[in-house]
């Protein structure tokens, strides 16, 4: 077991926070920047209320499971196998998070497997920690864009017609978005009418599930995502020599449902599993099992230790 910190700069090329005007990935950095900007009213008194801040953490998990659970484990490595409506709701749960459609979320993090840490990584903490955090998603990928792109790391998801229909009409997944906002001030709107019984306290309390349950739960669960990308190549212990510099960070397991068990995934990417260790709690896959017993989830990948441990003793 290794935990040497890699070296972190930002090599040349062209990488790293390299923006000009005309590469900017404004489809991107815009609603990054306004939902921000909107989480940010969370700090105003009138937007809060203790049932907000409890739909937030609620919601952070519920959410972030279809990032974890439905585009990580389900849709880019196919650790599991559940039915397609499910499938399509797990994905319809992750485009509340706005992380892009699957076939786009796939297929860049398929290609961040195929090359770690190298050159054509998408987000690699070797050109900059913030880089590899956010700064990626800002700069313009023309060649990450395109049909063969998709097709070459994305083929069976664009072999579906749902996840095909979102990629042929991507404007879907901001509408989804904001209809799912939506939903959360009404619902405020409603409970807080019912429960003041009148039109103020309604649209107050509307105001604050809006804030904190959309906005401030979407900048959470982007942050968990990306420190995956980023603290999850930077610090923590090394069980496995991989080839390229993931680690297991605890902070980032906690806070992500057991995503920061990064360096087990690395060394085993089919793996429903990344608890190699007793400490190591991976709460997605203790999910999956329930799944399993509630008879939404079959033909679950082990880790490799235990598939090998089981054909010897077969």
């Amino acid at each position: 077991m290794t935990s040497s910190l890699p070296s972190v700069g930002v090599r040349g090329g062209g990488a790293g926070w390299n923006l000009r005007w005309g590469n900017v990935h404004w489809e991107y950095l815009l609603p990054i920047f306004v939902v921000h900007a909107l989480a940010g009213l969370a700090l105003l008194p009138w937007f809060f209320s203790w049932s907000g801040l409890v739909i937030a953490v609620v919601g952070t998990h519920v959410f972030g499971m279809g990032i974890n659970l439905g585009y990580h484990r389900l849709l880019t490595h196919r650790s599991l196998k559940v039915p397609l409506w499910f499938e399509r709701t797990l994905a319809t749960i992750a485009l509340c998070c706005l992380e892009d459609t699957p076939a786009r979320w796939v297929a860049t993090h398929r290609l961040h497997h195929v090359h770690s840490d190298e050159p054509e990584d998408p987000h690699t903490p070797r050109d900059g920690a913030s880089w590899s955090h956010v700064g990626w998603l800002f700069r313009r990928a023309p060649d990450r864009r395109t049909l063969t792109f998709l097709d070459k790391y994305a083929r069976d998801i664009l072999a579906d017609r749902y996840f095909r229909f979102l990629e042929r009409y991507p404007t879907s997944t901001l509408w989804i978005y904001l209809a799912h906002a939506a939903l959360f001030a009404v619902a405020g709107l409603a409970v807080g009418r019912i429960a003041g019984g009148d039109w103020a306290h309604g649209v107050q309390l509307g105001a604050s599930w809006l804030v904190w349950g959309a906005f401030v739960r979407t900048v959470t669960v982007w942050h968990m995502t990306w420190s995956v990308n980023s603290l999850s190549h930077l610090f923590g212990y090394r069980t496995y020599e991989t080839g390229e510099d993931s680690r297991n960070n605890w902070f980032v397991a906690m806070v992500a449902a057991g995503e920061g068990w990064h360096n087990n995934h690395h060394h085993d990417p089919a793996s429903a599993s990344v608890q190699h260790q007793w400490w190591e709690f991976d709460l997605t896959y203790y999910e999956i099992l329930l799944l399993r017993q509630l008879g939404l989830a079959t033909d679950i990948i082990q880790p490799r230790h235990v598939r090998r441990a089981a054909a010897v003793r077969n």
